[in-house]
């Protein structure tokens, strides 16, 4: 069973930087697609990064420049490296991906439980 946890959030000073993490592990054998969401209280759920298949990369106007998305295929594990971070971003943020669970022909998508970063002086 392909399991998403993710680490990393806390409490950041505006313009700080802040890296989260989000390891899968249940055994991954291909990965379609990767991405990070966040929901702000009282907002909808909003893409912040995605890697789609192939490798291509793409931000929102929202975080483009600030935010940048990666994948480490040997440790299976999902970063967003996070700069320039302002009160704006303050919000619980999830991982997302698109994987075939190695060994068998399933293809499903999977989410994180979900870390909260405050952008707060």
């Amino acid at each position: 069973q392909v399991q998403l946890v993710e680490s990393g959030g806390g409490l950041v000073q505006p313009g700080g930087s802040l890296t989260l993490s989000c390891v899968a592990s249940g055994g991954i054998g291909s990965v379609y697609g990767l991405r990070w969401y966040r929901q702000g209280s009282g907002k909808e759920r909003e893409l912040v990064a995605t890697i789609a298949g192939g490798g291509i990369i793409n931000y929102p106007e929202s975080t483009e420049g600030r935010f940048a998305i990666s994948w480490d295929n040997a440790e299976n594990t999902l970063y967003l490296q996070m700069n320039s971070l302002k009160p704006e971003d303050t919000a619980v943020y999830y991982c997302y991906a698109d994987i075939r669970a190695a060994g068998t022909n399933n293809r499903s998508t999977y989410w994180g439980q979900g870390t909260q970063v405050v952008v707060s002086s």
